[in-house]
């Protein structure tokens, strides 16, 4: 099974560091955030990687080069969103079921080896504290019901990862939606219209979850990744 990276976004919520590097490429504790997940992945099983590219593709390039990882590049000419973004990525699959991860997110290997080997569609999903800034899964039983994004009255505390395992149905369901407010594509719309029609499993996340969202989420995350290590 082959998986994707979604790697292509400005990280304007990172800004200064991302007018120079990707989001990735951000170092934490003396190593890109990219080496973290690709590490993962590859503990999980994976060797053969898809990663979508866009703002500074020739940095993230030159990393898969001079680390001699087995991945190609995938290029998002327009910053048209994540759905748009996956959408690239349909040749690079061949109809095969495949992982989809965000570039900025981190997890386990073990819940990266229970989503990838799950049946059908799933989205994984983590509890949190305080769910008003992500997007929300609404459940029934262990079917996703539809992903709510940021609502103002979250139905539970159970949020999306950005961690997917999916097949050829997503590229349909991708040609079926339309552009948002912002002008994007959305990935979420595309998962809602599978859930619609009863297709979308939910995977619990049970080791543990990073995001790299901010800037000031920095000192936090490198503190998370110590931690994580220091339990290997």
């Amino acid at each position: 099974m082959k998986a994707i990276i979604l790697a292509a976004g400005k990280g304007t919520r990172c800004l200064p560091l991302t007018k120079t590097i990707p989001k990735v490429l951000i170092s934490l504790n003396g190593k890109p955030f990219l080496s973290y997940v690709l590490g993962n992945l590859q503990a999980a099983g994976f060797s053969e990687f898809g990663i979508i590219v866009g703002h500074l593709k020739e940095k993230v390039a030159e990393f898969i080069k001079e680390n001699k990882i087995n991945a190609t590049l995938i290029a998002q000419e327009e910053q048209l969103g994540t759905g748009h973004a996956l959408a690239q990525a349909e040749k690079f699959v061949c109809g095969e079921d495949f992982l989809l991860v965000s570039g900025d997110n981190l997890y386990s290997k073990d819940d990266i080896s229970a989503a990838a080997s799950a049946h059908g569609t799933v989205v994984a999903g983590f509890n949190v504290a305080d769910p008003s800034n992500y997007g929300v899964l609404e459940a029934s039983g262990e079917n996703l019901k539809q992903i709510l994004e940021k609502p103002e009255n979250p139905p539970s505390n159970f949020i999306n990862v950005g961690l997917y395992k999916l097949n050829s149905e997503i590229f349909s369901a991708l040609k079926q939606i339309k552009k948002s407010n912002t002008g994007e594509y959305y990935l979420t719309d595309a998962i809602n219209l599978l859930a619609v029609q009863g297709k979308v499993k939910i995977k619990n996340i049970k080791d543990y979850w990073v995001d790299l969202g901010r800037l000031e989420d920095i000192p936090r995350v490198e503190l998370e990744l110590k931690n994580i290590l220091s339990k290997k």
